[in-house]
């Protein structure tokens, strides 16, 4: 029976499910194979101090302390992580530790939980007899102990390397500079809602974004005048990505791009014009541009109902073409372009 537990211990540690799952799965074997009342996993915070969090398992209802990490002064379990040693209390009535979960319970068997030199928290097992923990007994649980710390370690080692390839994923979609979603998080977000809304028949739209005269601010001023200028305009550019589904996003150099699922020409538009709005209200200095003295942007915006026939590049073509309609007519301006044989095509 050993044995199968150990082995059982094992392959809950592989499930992947999550330190909390994992934990629940050994308290939930021990109790369907073994004769215990309540078996329970309490686990120490990361600095050793106190109890954080306890699972559990059993026949009778165990009390669960107060929210929140408890010393390891309190109760027999503190003293088992203090001590860093087994405790064997076969008349819980008599130990003056003990913290009473159910008064059914007669007798207790506590067990460090430790991988190599950490200790992890404590393994306790309640019995309604006192009679119960013998010698063997105690020494299959000692064993189980020391399993249920290589399935901790391994739960946790697998949190961390999930933990770590989230960061990944999000630097790899996030521009540097500026902290906004970077080209391939958009292109991604693009076809994505650009199939979504095809099966759906919803529109999307696009605002392009470009710093006017942005190499002369460069040269006159320095590139970190220039980045840091980068950086509020895509600030201001991100707070217009309202709802969960838009998508600011840097498009390349000094252009920004913002994504509208489910916005119409005219309602981007008038995003586009707020967005120009804002730019030049953050009074951001520009000495060498030739629209004015401060920083200003040009804006092009397209929209489309994502048909069979048509690809997301046409939409990208369409605000292309605005944008250089807006430089063309005097920068510091917001212009419009329907993708063409779209039925609400606008023109430049």
């Amino acid at each position: 029976m050993l044995t199968e537990i150990l082995a059982r211990v094992s392959r809950e540690a592989l499930q992947g499910e999550g330190l909390a799952g994992v934990l629940q799965r050994i308290v939930d074997c021990l109790v369907q194979r073994l004769p215990v009342a309540i078996a329970s996993i309490i686990l120490l915070d990361d600095d050793g101090t106190h109890f954080a969090q306890e699972v559990s398992a059993g026949e009778l209802y165990l009390l669960q302390p107060a929210p929140g990490a408890w010393p390891l002064t309190v109760g027999a379990a503190g003293r088992c992580a203090r001590s860093g040693q087994p405790q064997l209390i076969a008349d819980v009535a008599a130990d003056p530790d003990y913290v009473p979960g159910n008064l059914a319970v007669r007798s207790e068997f506590l067990v460090p939980i430790r991988h190599r030199e950490r200790l992890l928290g404590v393994l306790n097992i309640e019995s309604t007899r006192a009679d119960f923990f013998d010698a063997e007994t105690c020494a299959v649980f000692e064993a189980v102990a020391d399993q249920v710390a290589g399935a901790i370690h391994l739960a946790r080692l697998a949190g961390e390397l999930e933990a770590a390839n989230r960061k990944l994923q999000q630097l790899s979609m996030s521009d540097g500079l500026t902290g906004i979603a970077n080209r391939r998080c958009f292109d991604a977000r693009l076809a994505a809602d650009w199939a979504l809304l095809g099966r759906e028949g919803g529109w999307l739209a696009l605002v392009l974004v470009d710093a006017d005269c942005f190499k002369a601010l460069n040269d006159s001023r320095g590139h970190l005048y220039g980045d840091e200028c980068l950086r509020m305009l895509a600030r201001i550019c991100a707070a217009f990505a309202e709802r969960q589904c838009d998508l600011a996003a840097r498009f390349g150099g000094e252009e920004i791009t913002l994504l509208l699922p489910g916005c119409e020409l005219y309602h981007a538009h008038r995003i586009g014009e707020r967005v120009r709005a804002a730019v030049e209200a953050a009074d951001m200095e520009h000495p060498a541009s030739s629209v004015g003295e401060r920083v200003t942007v040009s804006v092009g915006v397209s929209a489309v109902r994502p048909g069979r026939d048509m690809s997301p590049e046409q939409l990208i073509a369409a605000a292309d073409r605005a944008l250089y309609a807006a430089k063309r007519f005097g920068r510091n301006r917001v212009a419009a372009c329907g993708v063409p044989d779209v039925s609400s095509d606008t023109g430049a």
